[in-house]
């Protein structure tokens, strides 16, 4: 399932872990959500096996880590999470204040 979560194509435009630290504003390339809950997730470097560095907007909106194993092993009344394959790259700035 993983695999369907991440495309080889958004793998390639993630950049590694580390890569955006410097950078003021990075870009959100990739969002998962489930879709019986309000949580979402955007990738914003990924180490090209499992972890990710992104946004995550739960119960509180936070930078940190999450794990592509932990999101495609997620069950939440019978659903399980979802990439959406509408998102654009965007700001992480922009998806801030949008939360």
């Amino acid at each position: 399932m993983a695999t369907k979560l991440l495309t080889k194509a958004l793998r390639a435009k993630l950049p590694p872990l580390g890569a955006t630290e410097n950078v003021a504003d990075p870009i959100a390339v990739v969002k998962f959500f489930h879709p019986a809950s309000s949580w979402t997730w955007y990738g914003v470097e990924f180490d090209s096996v499992d972890r990710f560095f992104g946004l995550v907007i739960g119960h509180e909106t936070e930078l940190g880590y999450f794990s592509l194993r932990e999101l495609a092993s997620l069950k939440v009344r019978g659903l399980g999470i979802e990439r959406d394959r509408w998102f654009l790259p965007t700001p992480l700035s922009k998806l801030r204040k949008a939360a």
